[in-house]
This record gives C-alpha cells, structure tokens and sequence, in this order.
C-alpha cells in the first residue's frame, strides 16, 4: 500500500488500455488507475442481434475494423500522444480468443514502435477494479460479487491484483441465464438489459422458481435448475393453453436470481469480517440487484461500492486501471505475450 502510495506521489502514469475480449472494441487512456482521461467504446450488439448472440469470426473482424479508430479517438479526447503514454495495457484473457488476439497484436505493436512497456490485464480483474474508478476511498480488503455474461464469482479482494475467489457457478453464469430466459420468453439479445427493463411491468411475486443452494459449498451459485424451471413453466402453460405474463415470469425469474446473489455476498461479507462489498460486471448494472443489494448493505451496516452502468459493461477504462496496479507491481510482458481465452482469476502468464 505504502508503495502505491510513493508511486502516485513522484510523478503520473498515463496508460492506453485495449478491451477487445467479446463484442465491444474499446480505447481509453487513464492516469493513475483511477482518472479516466477517455473512454471510447465501439459496441457491435446491433450487428449480433441478427443472430441472437455474439458470433466469434464477425466479432473478429469488426475488431480489427474499429481498433486503431478508438484508439485515435481515445488519444484525441485525453488530449494525449503516443509519446505521453507510460505503459500499454491490453486483456489478454479470458474472452473470445479471435477477439482478444486482436487487441493484443495491436498493443503489442504500439507496444514494440514506441518502446513502451507492455502490461496484460485479466478481463475479470478489470471489472473488479471499475470500482477504483468512481470510488476514490475504495481500497482492499473487500468482497467482490463479479456477475457477467460468462462469469458468477465471489472473491475476495487482499491487495491490488492479489484475489482469492471463494464462491462461483457449477453452471450457467447469471448473464448466460438471463440470456436464455430472455430467449425463450420471445424478448432477443441482449437478455439482460431487456429482463430488466420487461420486469418493471411485472409482480415478482407472482411465480415462485428455485433458488438452489450447493450442500457444503455456501457461496457458490448455480442456475441451470432455475433457467429450466422457468422453461418448464412456459411449455406447462403452453401445453394448458394459458396465457403467459411475459412481464411476471421476468420479474419472477429475476428476483429469484437477485436473492441468491444478495444472500451469498451479505454472508460472505459478513463471515469473513469485512465491511465492504463491491459488484462488478455486465449484470451488476442490472438496477433490480444494485436496489437490492444496496438495501442489504444497509441494513447489515456494510458499505456499498458499484461503478456505473458505462462502467459494468466492457470498456476499456476498467483495464486501464486493473494495468495502472499491475505496472507499478513490476508486471511487464514480453511481446511474446498472447491471448488466453480460458485464463483463470488471478492466474498470472
């Protein structure tokens, strides 16, 4: 801490962070892990609503379409040169690998022509440090709950980059749930977004689905029995000929998800003497769990941190302030570095 401390104190650390890892191309520059100079982010969700998820090789593509434009942009809107910059960042893992491989050749050539250091950021860790962004007294120890498309993890966080993940899904990932059940409800990609905004109109009391918990594992999560719950009742009232309530089965179904992932964070927060909680990635912009969540904390005197919605979601200013940590650390990668799809948190290539 006191290192960190000494760091920010003699001089800036300007650093161009590269997110390529799924189906956004983002650029921005960041000062000291936690000022956000820029924040470019070229989304293709349009493109891939044509075919309800996101499809690898045109992902690929429209990545290397749009990453020297975000980066120019990014640039531009800091007001800063390649020759101001003290490091590149880039995620090299977990994600799509065509995808990632994109950012990485790209930080790797910036890295090589401008003799810049070059630092690899795991994606997950830079959606647990989005919260550094907005949260200027947020520092570890704390409890992070990191929910995303492809990601349910409890972990907690010891020091910058040091992670200990003590709960995660024997199966679907809460995003990868809502994305199906957004599916087989008629509302399309992406599920999320389109869940939360139908469960307004909805009683989440109105059907009762499975919360299920894992006998000797009590913060980990799993939401498979839930997505087929949800399904059964739709081909039940199908097979009736009753009419669905859309609204009701997305505010039920969310709720249901909301509850386990409130409850496993307060207890875990709660047994292991913490008495702060940060969430992290895309569904944590979800604003039914951030509402509930937040009642929680208060109501356990614990204290709440989130990013904003812009920063939940893949961008790059996240990995911008995950690399600040890493290069003050001493992590630098050779240009030798390369994609790692299936990369685990806190693994280290």
């Amino acid at each position: 801490m006191e290192e960190i401390k000494n760091t920010e104190e003699k001089n800036d650390v300007l650093i161009l962070a590269i997110e390529s890892s799924c189906d956004e191309t983002a650029a921005s520059v960041v000062k000291n892990g936690r000022e956000v100079l820029s924040n470019i982010i070229s989304s293709q969700i349009e493109l891939h609503k044509l075919y309800g998820g996101v499809v690898p090789e045109i992902a690929s593509r429209k990545h290397i379409e749009k990453i020297n434009q975000v980066i120019e942009e990014a640039l531009k809107e800091a007001d800063v040169t390649l020759d101001d910059l003290d490091a590149v960042g880039v995620t090299y893992g977990p994600g799509l690998v065509g995808a990632l491989l994109v950012g990485v050749a790209e930080a790797k050539a910036i890295s090589y022509a401008r003799k810049l250091p070059l630092v690899g950021v795991h994606h997950i860790e830079g959606h647990i440090s989005a919260n550094y962004i907005e949260n200027k007294d947020l520092e570890p120890p704390f409890v992070c709950l990191v929910v995303s498309g492809g990601h349910t993890h409890l972990v907690v966080v010891n020091d910058y980059g040091k992670y200990e993940i003590i709960g995660r899904t024997r199966d679907d990932a809460a995003g990868e749930a809502f994305d199906k059940v957004a599916r087989a409800i008629g509302l399309g990609y992406p599920g999320g977004p389109k869940i939360d905004r139908l469960s307004r109109e909805g009683d989440p009391e109105a059907i009762h689905f499975p919360k299920a918990r894992i006998e000797g594992s009590p913060y980990d999560f799993s939401f498979s029995g839930l997505k087929s719950a949800v399904l059964n009742y739709l081909n039940g009232c199908r097979m009736k000929g009753e009419e669905v309530c859309r609204a009701d089965v997305a505010a039920s179904f969310q709720k249901a998800v909301t509850d386990v992932l409130v409850e496993h964070a307060i207890k875990a927060v709660k047994e292991y003497g913490y008495d702060k909680l940060a969430i992290a990635g895309g569904v944590a912009s979800n604003s039914t769990l951030r509402t509930a969540m937040e009642r929680a904390c208060r109501n356990n005197k614990i204290k709440f941190y989130h990013p904003s919605p812009i920063l939940c979601t893949d961008n790059a200013a996240m990995i911008g302030a995950a690399a600040y940590y890493e290069y003050i650390r001493g992590t630098r990668h050779g240009l030798d570095l390369n994609a790692v799809p299936n990369l685990k948190l806190g693994e280290r290539i």
